[in-house]
């Protein structure tokens, strides 16, 4: 494994090294063909393109609630009535992710799990918790979109970008 050790405002951690990231995508991309999952991993991906746009709209919708003078105002979730418009977003997109899930799953196991894991964190969010929509530090429902949609860009070598 090729790594850098760095260091920042009193944090530190390990990250792969440009080889590291080509060994990586090299790996992947060879996993992808000899399971002969390439096409169905490309469609899903198609499909997983304008979800992910929905979902971003409704994760912006979760973090700004624009009010008078101020377009870009932090959502201090007092609006229970907004809240539960952007939760049913969330949980829209959600529910079209598990077939997309199921899909990945059946052709390459690593990429199962995201849907019942993002579900897990709507639950959570639904009943009032709000940090599990975009929390960090935990399986938030971002955190696991952002994974998956990381997971999917590595695995067809793709960089992220818009429409991507």
């Amino acid at each position: 494994m090729m790594l850098n050790c760095s260091e920042f405002a009193g944090s530190g951690g390990w990250s792969l090294t440009d080889a590291g990231r080509g060994e990586d995508l090299r790996r992947l991309a060879a996993e992808l063909d000899a399971a002969g999952a390439r096409p169905v991993v490309v469609g899903v991906h198609a499909r997983f393109v304008p979800l992910n746009a929905r979902f971003l709209e409704a994760a912006t919708r979760w973090q700004v609630r624009p009010l008078p003078g101020q377009p870009m105002a932090a959502n201090d979730h007092a609006d229970h009535r907004w809240d539960d418009r952007v939760l049913e977003a969330l949980g829209s997109v959600g529910r079209q992710l598990a077939p997309l899930d199921a899909e990945l799953a059946n052709e390459l196991a690593r990429l199962g799990g995201y849907a019942i894991r993002y579900q897990d964190a709507f639950v959570r969010a639904s009943r009032g918790e709000v940090r599990w929509v975009d929390g960090l530090g935990i399986e938030s429902c971002h955190t696991v979109w952002m994974q998956l949609h990381e997971d999917l860009l590595a695995t067809l070598g793709l960089a992220r970008g818009p429409g991507k």
